[in-house]
């Protein structure tokens, strides 16, 4: 089983409780809004790291940040980037998805500093849709959030999205 930790829009300010939340995760990915490459630093130091630039990021973490990205983690599929209307895919599909590229399993964004997570009809046709809200910053009254996804062989098996004192807030999965 792979355990990963979900963050995003830390703006600079990766603070301990955040980094507490991805000290024992085996992947993290960064939903964008990262604020320097410090905060890149810190996470890699972790754990293996995708990161996608946010709307106050500059292009200043080099080729391996980008827009999307499309990581592939413990047989499941991902597709990561910072406006959730870039991971939402419809009818034409979206801007993150080539044509004959193979349709996400989870679909993560950052950008609106609010937890999200959708499953079934709501996030078809990926499996999950989610947010893991805001590492700093929060807004809609939620507070400092991150979350944590177990995978294993190409599955979901659970997916936490939890307050930076531990608390769960939103939960699905197989094992939820």
């Amino acid at each position: 089983m792979t355990v990963i930790g979900l963050i995003s829009d830390t703006h600079g300010n990766l603070s301990d409780d955040a980094l507490a939340a991805m000290v024992d995760v085996d992947y993290i990915i960064h939903a964008g809004d990262i604020g320097g490459p410090e905060i890149l630093c810190a996470l890699e130091a972790l754990a293996p790291t995708t990161a996608v630039l946010g709307n106050n990021d500059f292009d200043e973490y080099g080729s391996r940040v980008s827009r999307f990205a499309h990581p592939v983690i413990d047989g499941v599929r991902f597709l990561v980037a910072h406006y959730p209307r870039d991971v939402r895919i419809g009818f034409n599909g979206c801007a993150a998805l080539a044509a004959g590229d193979p349709i996400p399993q989870v679909c993560v964004h950052g950008h609106t500093h609010v937890p999200e997570l959708l499953t079934g009809a709501d996030a078809r046709p990926a499996e999950y849709f989610l947010c893991p809200g805001a590492a700093f910053r929060p807004r809609g009254g939620f507070p400092r959030c991150t979350g944590r996804m177990e995978v294993e062989n190409g599955r979901v098996l659970r997916v936490h999205i939890m307050s930076l004192s531990g608390d769960v807030i939103m939960s699905a999965g197989e094992r939820a």
